[in-house]
């Protein structure tokens, strides 16, 4: 509050961004950060500590539900053409470590442009505060890689079933790293899960085991990001606690993801294929494969912005039960739009999979009564 002239006027949902940005605020159970937010601003008020004229703790509920229906749409939205575009780059220039390297250097561009414009302030960050990053960012760029790599080698909608295995990483990697053993109704959950990915798996027209193992790498990678992340943020060394805020640890991650593609895209696997007389040489149209590859970037991380603006919103199982909605819209328009054959087991495999997505984010978030003595 120091940072603001005295007497001044503050907007409530500016000081709610800030305090979520510097990692002031926490998640407890399934309250949204937004929630924890207004619960402090009402402590302080209730204290007088701090005078409000209540605009911003009575926001018409339909204003925040049409923000939040917007939000969740744009999500969608940016999902589905993120993979349209992704898919037909990766169809015709089959690099996917070099497709990876565009999309986060297009990430630290945007990241620089809202650094230089104040829209999220310039972390300073010590060595300590980098290596403890880096596992963060060594694994969110190997779970961007195999996603390219997978959608390379099969269709959008095989590889995003496949991906809703995710709870299935979770569960092991939250027992083993954080003795979290998971309750019997959220193994139970998984069952459908793996089921519906076997079935749809032994029926899949453009099924081959390098895009299966590549979704599959995927979501071992991003679930060890996740684990990593909540691992990091009990932590109560003071070095952690202006670093693993939502969107900021995004930004961070995002320039180091770019950093560390780079030699392995140029120099260990693919080299400098992304040139317009290569392109040529290829027979290629370079001006689709930039603007399709630019337009794959831009939804790539406006997507991963609007997530984490959701869950500043809404409870962690909410955000569970969105991305699962989210998959099933991803699966549903890749397949009209490239026509992808799909058969009743096909279809089947994919639903009962998803079922068990949405019943294990249910089950998930029942806690499990505390043992007496």
């Amino acid at each position: 509050m120091g940072a603001f002239p005295e007497d001044d006027e503050i907007k409530g949902s500016r000081l709610a961004s800030l305090w979520i940005a510097e990692g002031f605020v926490k998640p407890k159970g399934d309250k949204s950060l937004e929630k924890e937010v207004e619960d402090y601003l009402k402590a302080l008020v209730e204290r007088d500590l701090l005078l409000c004229n209540q605009g911003y703790l009575r926001e018409p509920p339909n204003r925040r539900a049409l923000v939040l229906g917007l939000l969740f749409a744009l999500w969608g939205l940016f999902n589905v053409y993120f993979n349209i575009y992704n898919k037909q780059v990766l169809k015709a220039f089959h690099y996917p470590v070099t497709i990876s390297l565009v999309q986060f250097g297009f990430g630290t561009i945007v990241v620089a442009l809202m650094w230089a414009f104040n829209l999220y302030k310039r972390p300073k960050i010590s060595g300590a505060q980098l290596a403890a990053i880096l596992p963060l960012a060594v694994v969110h760029t190997l779970g961007n890689l195999f996603t390219n790599m997978s959608l390379g080698k099969v269709s959008v909608s095989f590889t995003h079933t496949v991906k809703a295995m995710e709870p299935f990483f979770s569960v092991i990697l939250s027992s083993i790293f954080l003795g979290e053993p998971p309750t019997i109704w959220v193994v139970l959950s998984l069952v459908p899960v793996v089921g519906g990915v076997a079935l749809e798996s032994m029926t899949e027209v453009s099924f081959n085991w390098a895009g299966f193992w590549s979704a599959m790498a995927s979501n071992l990678s991003n679930q060890s990001r996740n684990v990593l992340s909540k691992k990091m943020m009990v932590k109560k060394e003071s070095h952690f606690s202006s670093i693993f805020s939502l969107c900021r640890n995004l930004l961070i991650i995002t320039v180091m993801s770019f950093i560390l593609n780079i030699p392995v895209a140029l120099f260990f696997m693919e080299g400098v294929k992304f040139t317009p007389s290569y392109l040529q040489a290829a027979g290629l149209n370079v001006n689709e494969i930039y603007t399709r590859s630019l337009l794959a970037a831009l939804c790539f991380h406006a997507y991963q912005q609007v997530a984490y603006m959701i869950l500043q919103r809404v409870s962690p199982v909410t955000h569970s039960v969105a991305n699962c909605v989210k998959r099933v819209v991803v699966i549903v328009s890749s397949v009209l739009f490239f026509h992808t054959p799909v058969s009743l087991i096909n279809a089947l495999g994919t639903a009962i999979a998803l079922a068990g997505v949405f019943l294990y984010s249910r089950v998930n978030s029942i806690k499990p009564n505390p043992k007496t003595a």
